[in-house]
């Protein structure tokens, strides 16, 4: 597939131990631009190896990782590094956002990697929280935020860069359900705007708000599924 984002070929991760861990066996998967595709699957399913695969923190063991078209296991750590700085946006359940810092702060370290200047970058982070519904929240620190405006700050900072690819890990698992729902709603919004997403999940609801379900078990897809929703 030609607009192929994320392509895995293949791919799959043994760590070592007694007896080495197959995390992942031979999985083959595709995320076109403009997708949504929520990965589902129990704990030990491979989910969290799929991420770091796809985030390029991780390598292959045996097969491919593709992403922007680059061969992750090919790529120095300086080149993939740098890839990682212009392809992708992670969104974390933890959010890892420095409290004691603004919210447009924090969303424009989102663009340290990118050689962007200080000044471009605040305009671009306050352009980004505006595009998630926090242009009044800019000069908050974020450890006053509510939990759910610490997300929408999380996701920001992801799309500052406007990556190719945003990989969200639990977006909802850190919240109620109704600020879940509201990220839910946000994260849909989002992808009808264009972007693509691949949301890691074990929220039955958010998966099902996808348009497209990979469901994992024992680090084999089982089933991928067009669910009929749309952005």
């Amino acid at each position: 597939m030609t607009d192929a984002v994320l392509a895995l070929v293949q791919a799959a991760r043994t760590y070592p131990g007694t007896p080495p861990v197959e995390s992942l066996r031979g999985v083959d998967l595709t995320v076109a631009a403009g997708e949504m595709v929520a990965v589902v699957g129990p704990s030990g399913s491979g989910k969290t190896t799929l991420l770091n695969l796809a985030a390029g923190l991780d390598r292959p063991t045996s097969g491919s990782v593709r992403l922007a078209g680059h061969a992750v296991e090919d790529l120095t750590d300086g080149q993939l590094s740098g890839l990682r700085a212009h392809t992708l946006g992670v969104v974390f359940q933890q959010f890892f956002l420095m409290d004691h810092r603004s919210a447009v702060d924090n969303v424009a370290d989102g663009l340290l990697y990118r050689g962007v200047r200080a000044s471009s970058r605040r305009r671009a982070a306050a352009d980004a929280l505006d595009r998630v519904g926090l242009a009044h929240r800019v000069g908050h620190p974020a450890g006053k935020l509510s939990g759910g405006e610490r997300q929408r700050v999380a996701i920001a900072r992801a799309l500052v860069g406007r990556p190719a690819l945003v990989l969200a890990d639990e977006p909802t698992g850190n919240l109620d359900s109704r600020t879940g729902g509201q990220i839910l709603v946000l994260l849909r919004q989002l992808h009808a705007d264009g972007v693509t997403l691949l949301v890691i999940t074990h929220d039955a609801v958010v998966a099902e708000a996808c348009p497209r379900r990979v469901d994992l078990r024992d680090g084999r897809i089982v089933a991928d599924t067009l669910t009929g929703r749309s952005g």
